[in-house]
């Protein structure tokens, strides 16, 4: 088919419609254009389509820098074939059209650049390598468990050495975990191995699980770090929740500034881990439990809660637990915008007004974009 396509939408797609009327997600495309599209997915009220011919490009438009980037190719970047500047504007879009769509709330997005992020290359501190049946490592195809062999991923940091893992034979179908921390650590493992790498944010160190959760670009955790504290705005006297807390990051930034900080953490990697790092810290107590689960048991009060859930977002039972505290301010770091305009409606439903809201490319060439929203009655 060759389409028009006409806006962009969550998850790295553009829209247009078919000529049954049925709408189409096409990768590999930008707004404005016309392509021809070769059909991936077919279903009753949808397609889905990679753009395979450009034959009207839009003015952003630009040769992707990876060879590896495009239709059948590697998936893990949607925007290569997109100037970095108008990548910002087709995220700050789609995070805008979320809440308008989900929310009810029209405002203004702007997506701020990480400092130091020039070409968008080169960012990726951690990631994780597929093994096909062959023992070549690579990264998948799109919506596919296929592997794509490669000589180097460009948006993997040059510590990370992706061209010496790939050139390794290893166990057939497993994953390989490469990880690099900003003290110079690089730790290549498949598995979750015991080790800890040492990462500096917020002005001191943290240990990370080798494979655990840590923000991948090296801007992010002093970048998220500061905005947290902005909106949260604790004092002396405030009681603290850090949900989803990870190794500790935002619980041992909000210590030095509160009264008392409850981490909770259902990981036990992670967990351990924050126990080692917040030891210093008197003021603050970690737990390890499902947040769903701590919040109905346990009976913690809270001035400020900060919140960094998964992808999937909090959730009803999630943000009724929290209101139940009635907290001065909430604090959502948030990596999906979809599930953060959700959660925020439910907020609203309790009379928790969405005050501000930031939004940072912390995954150039990706569809991923990360926010922090500040939330008060």
């Amino acid at each position: 088919m060759i389409l028009d396509i006409e806006r962009v939408a969550h998850g790295g797609v553009c829209v247009a419609h078919a000529p049954d009327g049925r709408v189409v997600f096409v990768r590999h495309t930008l707004p404005g254009e016309r392509v021809r599209v070769a059909v991936t997915e077919e279903r009753r009220s949808y397609l889905r389509a990679d753009a395979v011919d450009v034959l009207e490009s839009a003015a952003s438009r630009v040769a992707p820098p990876c060879p590896w980037a495009g239709p059948a190719k590697c998936g893990g970047c949607d925007w290569q074939h997109v100037d970095l500047a108008a990548q910002r504007l087709l995220k700050a879009a789609v995070v805008k059209e979320q809440l308008q769509r989900l929310a009810r709330i029209d405002r203004e997005v702007v997506v701020e650049a990480a400092p130091g992020d020039d070409d968008g290359l080169r960012w990726r501190t951690r990631m994780r390598l597929a093994v096909d049946g062959e023992g070549r490592a690579g990264l998948r195809r799109h919506r596919s468990h296929e592997v794509v062999p490669i000589d180097d991923c460009l948006i993997a940091v040059s510590g990370a050495r992706v061209p010496d893992v790939v050139e390794r034979d290893w166990p057939p179908d497993h994953e390989v975990v490469v990880d690099v921390s900003n003290t110079g650590e690089r730790a290549v493992a498949i598995g979750e191995p015991e080790e800890l790498l040492t990462e500096q944010a917020a002005g001191r160190s943290w240990l990370v699980p080798i494979g655990g959760f840590w923000q991948v670009h090296p801007a992010a955790a002093d970048l998220l770090a500061a905005a947290v504290v902005d909106d949260a705005r604790p004092t002396g006297d405030d009681r603290c929740l850090d949900l989803y807390s990870g190794v500790g990051l935002f619980a041992g930034t909000l210590a030095s500034r509160a009264k008392a900080v409850t981490a909770v953490e259902s990981d036990a990697r992670a967990v351990a881990a924050a126990e080692r790092n917040l030891a210093e810290d008197g003021n603050v107590e970690v737990v390890r439990d499902r947040v769903d689960r701590w919040l109905r048991r346990a009976s913690t009060p809270a001035d400020v809660i900060v919140l960094d859930p998964p992808r999937k977002g909090a959730g009803r039972e999630v943000v009724d637990g929290i209101v139940a505290r009635s907290p001065r301010v909430v604090v959502y770091v948030a990596c999906d915008p979809a599930a953060l305009a959700r959660d925020v409606a439910t907020f609203a439903g309790h009379g928790y007004a969405l005050r501000s809201l930031r939004a940072f490319d912390l995954f150039p060439m990706t569809a991923h974009v990360e926010c922090v929203a500040r939330l008060t009655r």
